[in-house]
């Protein structure tokens, strides 16, 4: 029963990582090419409206993360904090700046670009921190017993930087395709132009980041690179090439939807990538799921408000999603 639970909690946790990742990816990529409108203000505008109605329901899923691991795996939450307080911080501070910029930028005449700033500055800081946080993830943290023994610069590493660089590329790759689903015109012809130099920059970032990785972990080469386990590994960079080269088809033949799911569909074999590498371990590359979760009292009675609050959390996603559907056109939108 133990074993099951935490399992089953890892992959809630795991679910609601990715969904925040999928979700408010795109609405900070919409942030990251914010300042590159080809039409200027009116564009901005437009490009805001795709977003404004859903981007707070996406961030439901980083609450529900940090709340199931906060629940589910304690000990993990006490060490992660302490070692990434900084980027988190950083994160947290960005997202509020975003969230105000959404608001005051349709309110506001005079001080408009300052809004403008502060929503592609903050969708930057906070793309940027979540790459920096997912770069030392990956690199492991220093913990001796139960507690983190690091330094509170330990995620200040070139890996990390790089990781953080990624994630914008990432991100923007994510909001270009969402872009050419939401809109029509000019804007669209742009974003279909820039869809293809985005991939090709994610898919240089995901092969550095599959070499740097076992490079630099013994553990990651071991697991990927060893008889029998490149057989049963071997399909995950295949389909991903695989995947990207239907996308880049799918933006050239000027499709809509496809590209943003062909997007969306990269990230999760990354995040899959990611997963192999790293399993069982919440914090690398010592403490294992298993060594960090609460007692199985504590998970069973978080899990009852789980099993209510994700099918509710997921309906009102999807309701939300079908009734802003369709083409968001200039001078409409939410705000207007």
């Amino acid at each position: 029963m133990d074993f099951d639970l935490t399992l089953t909690f890892a992959g809630i946790a795991a679910l609601a990582v990715f969904m925040y990742v999928l979700m408010d990816g795109f609405d900070l990529g919409v942030g990251i090419l914010f300042p590159f409108a080809p039409g200027g203000d009116g564009d901005r505008d437009t490009m805001m409206n795709t977003v404004a109605p859903i981007w707070d329901g996406n961030e439901t899923w980083l609450i529900l993360g940090a709340a199931a691991l906060f629940a589910g795996f304690p000990l993990a939450y006490s060490v992660l904090l302490p070692a990434l307080y900084l980027p988190v911080l950083l994160m947290l501070i960005a997202l509020i700046f975003r969230g105000v910029a959404f608001e005051f930028r349709f309110k506001a005449d005079s001080s408009k670009y300052l809004w403008t700033t502060s929503f592609f500055v903050g969708s930057v800081a906070a793309t940027f921190s979540q790459g920096i946080i997912l770069g030392a993830f990956i690199q492991g943290f220093e913990v001796t017993g139960r507690d983190f023994t690091g330094s509170i610069w330990g995620w200040l590493s070139p890996f990390a930087l790089m990781v953080g660089v990624a994630m914008v590329f990432g991100y923007a790759l994510l909001g270009s395709c969402w872009l050419i689903w939401k809109t029509t015109g000019p804007l669209q012809d742009w974003c279909y132009r820039l869809a293809p130099k985005l991939l090709l920059a994610v898919l240089l970032f995901v092969g550095i980041v599959s070499l740097w990785t076992p490079l630099t972990n013994l553990d990651v080469r071991a697991r990927w690179f060893t008889w029998p386990n490149i057989l049963y590994l071997s399909p995950v960079p295949i389909i991903t090439l695989a995947v990207a080269g239907l996308q880049y088809r799918a933006v050239r033949l000027r499709r809509e939807g496809t590209p943003f799911v062909l997007a969306m569909l990269l990230f999760l074999l990354a995040y899959g990538g990611l997963a192999i590498s790293l399993w069982p371990y919440i914090i690398p590359p010592s403490i294992t799921i298993w060594e960090a979760a609460s007692p199985p009292e504590s998970q069973i009675f978080l899990l009852v408000g789980l099993v209510i609050l994700i099918p509710t959390i997921l309906a009102y996603t999807a309701f939300t999603y079908w009734v802003f559907r369709g083409k968001v056109r200039p001078g409409e939108g939410y705000h207007h």
